[in-house]
């Protein structure tokens, strides 16, 4: 097997994103609002803020508020009818919402991804792992 450079492993990853969005396009959702269908379907109760999804994405609250805001008109997310005292607005899934992520297009990289060995899926998430910790540091940025 030809070793892949690391530009072509580049592109591969762009491509692999870019077919994720369109496929979350064919149902007019934008990937902001995938990955906070996805993180209010996970979360600990506790954990399903707004301010919460914004500390998980290493994001500013205001961009955050809009995708909330929008998956709340679109009826996706609805505001808990049991909120704590003096904390923030727990949010939850309708059942619109865990309806359309039955049709989320993250299930097709989990299942092509089941059918890897868990060596390969080991070795991926490891250098996935790197991926991300290295991008998330300041100096990861190039000139």
């Amino acid at each position: 097997m030809l070793k892949p450079s690391e530009t072509a492993i580049a592109d591969m990853l762009e491509l692999l994103a870019r077919m994720l969005h369109a496929r979350g396009y064919q149902h007019e959702m934008f990937p902001a609002q995938w990955v906070a269908l996805r993180y209010f379907s996970r979360a600990r109760r506790d954990l399903c803020t707004a301010s919460e999804l914004a500390r998980f994405q290493h994001m500013a609250n205001g961009p955050v508020s809009r995708t909330v805001r929008t998956l709340l008109q679109k009826g996706l997310l609805a505001k808990a009818k049991e909120q704590p005292r003096g904390k923030a607005e727990i949010l939850e899934l309708t059942a619109s919402g865990r309806a359309l992520l039955k049709l989320d297009p993250c299930r097709e990289i989990e299942f092509i991804l089941s059918s890897l060995t868990e060596d390969a899926r080991c070795a991926l998430n490891h250098a996935l792992e790197i991926l991300l910790h290295r991008l998330a540091m300041p100096e990861a940025k190039i000139a």
